[in-house]
């Protein structure tokens, strides 16, 4: 598959495909949003919100969550409204999510079929890495949006000029539900 896209990608760039993309690295709409990376929002996300290239920042992970003040969701929020001028975030879930009810029981068999050794992950268990929590995914979509966007608020280093919301889109239709 790589080698298949990397052929396309050759053609794209010979044959300039990129120049209706062309944009600045700072979001027009001053947006940030804050998603899943479910495949199912790939390009209805953008879509539904009206969301065109360079619009705004989309930051995606597994459940669209932030799980700490210090992880790589809140980072890349920081560095959106610091460098690149965000004012607004949305957090936007999704129905149907994967990410919904996932723990690191239902990965531990599959680690160990793919060749991670048993050991290592009593090690790491050991070490003070809680793979559960690591792992855990989320019960509750609407309390999960709840909290991300709590997190994101709360966070000693977020201005509060800064506004942030939340939402569920269906992953068929696009239609937003705001959450409260």
């Amino acid at each position: 598959m790589i080698d298949d896209i990397l052929k396309f990608n050759h053609d794209f760039v010979a044959n300039k495909g990129y120049e209706k993309y062309v944009t600045s690295k700072y979001p027009e709409k001053k947006l940030a949003v804050l998603s899943c990376m479910d495949t199912r929002l790939t390009e209805l996300l953008p879509a539904a919100l009206g969301l065109k290239n360079g619009d705004a920042k989309i930051i995606k992970n597994a459940g669209g969550l932030v799980l700490s003040a210090f992880d790589s969701a809140m980072r890349s929020i920081l560095v959106a409204v610091y460098e690149l001028g965000v004012e607004e975030i949305m957090v936007v879930a999704h129905s149907n999510c994967g990410a919904c009810h996932m723990s690191f029981k239902e990965f531990e068999h599959h680690m160990v079929e793919r060749g991670v050794s048993p050991e290592v992950i009593t090690a790491l268990n050991n070490s003070g890495i809680d793979l559960d929590q690591w792992l855990e995914g989320f019960h509750d979509t609407e309390q999960s949006v709840r909290s991300t966007v709590a997190t994101i608020t709360r966070h000693p280093l977020f201005p509060r000029d800064v506004e942030v919301r939340g939402f569920i889109i269906d992953s068929t239709t696009g239609a937003l539900q705001e959450i409260e």
